[in-house]
């Protein structure tokens, strides 16, 4: 049986390496292809390949000599899913979740020889509400702009879409640390009982579809019950916290 053929053109410049070039070498060769690599090794050079070829980016893959297209039509060309750009998608919180899960029995482990214990459940939110407050630092200004967008109280004071985050992370390291539960509870209920109130009426009252600022302002995760379910959490851990404060 003859082999099945392709080639692709793709950057390979001194201080670029194209990644879809190398995702699209690397499929084709998955699926049994033998590839012609043929690397463009500057701008000219690649330029020239554009005019010639009436494309206006690179890669570009052919498949027994006819032209199938960059790396999302060669995935559309094996029958692969393509996801939009900016497509909305719950991925990013739902990895936050399941690794503060997964860190919070580890930690659980070591600290006590077992899983399951009710600092699971303490950690788990905890590690959750640190990562996330990462992720809104990574750009604070570009989180507030989003936040102020749906949170209620940002709208009227906006420093307060700037303490948010600060506020979230101290929290989760009170919570974390097992210390101070007073000032921990504080925060947690504020701030969660707010965003709460925040999420159910943009999402359930004025039905307005926006993206949540939970995992920062490049978020694509959409506003609704997974933020919902965020500012619960805090509450939750707020009481919990504030129970421990009592005498």
């Amino acid at each position: 049986m003859a082999s099945k053929q392709a080639a692709v053109y793709r950057m390979v410049m001194k201080d670029h390496l194209c990644p879809f070039g190398v995702k699209a070498v690397y499929l084709l060769r998955r699926k049994g292809y033998q590839v012609e690599d043929h690397w463009l090794r500057d701008r000219a050079q690649t330029d020239a390949f554009k005019a010639q070829q009436h494309v206006d980016s690179t890669p570009q893959v052919f498949i027994d000599q006819r032209r199938v297209g960059g790396y999302d039509d060669l995935r559309r060309f094996f029958h692969k899913t393509v996801r939009p750009a900016n497509a909305l998608s719950y991925q990013p919180v739902v990895a936050v979740f399941a690794l503060a899960i997964l860190m919070a029995l580890a930690a659980a482990w070591g600290a006590f020889g077992t899983l399951w214990t009710w600092r699971s459940l303490e950690w788990s939110v905890a590690f959750s509400m640190a990562i996330l407050a990462v992720l809104k630092l990574r750009d604070l200004e570009s989180f507030s702009n989003m936040f102020i967008g749906y949170d209620l109280l940002a709208r009227r004071v906006v420093p307060y879409a700037y303490f948010y985050p600060f506020g979230e992370a101290l929290a989760a390291v009170l919570m974390i640390a097992g210390i101070l539960h007073a000032l921990a509870a504080t925060v947690a209920l504020f701030i969660g009982t707010v965003g709460a109130v925040s999420v159910f009426y943009a999402v359930y009252v004025q039905k307005r579809e926006l993206k949540c600022a939970c995992v920062g302002g490049d978020s694509n995760v959409p506003l609704g019950p997974v933020s919902l379910v965020e500012n619960l959490m805090m509450v939750g851990m707020g009481i919990g916290a504030l129970l421990k404060a009592l005498p």
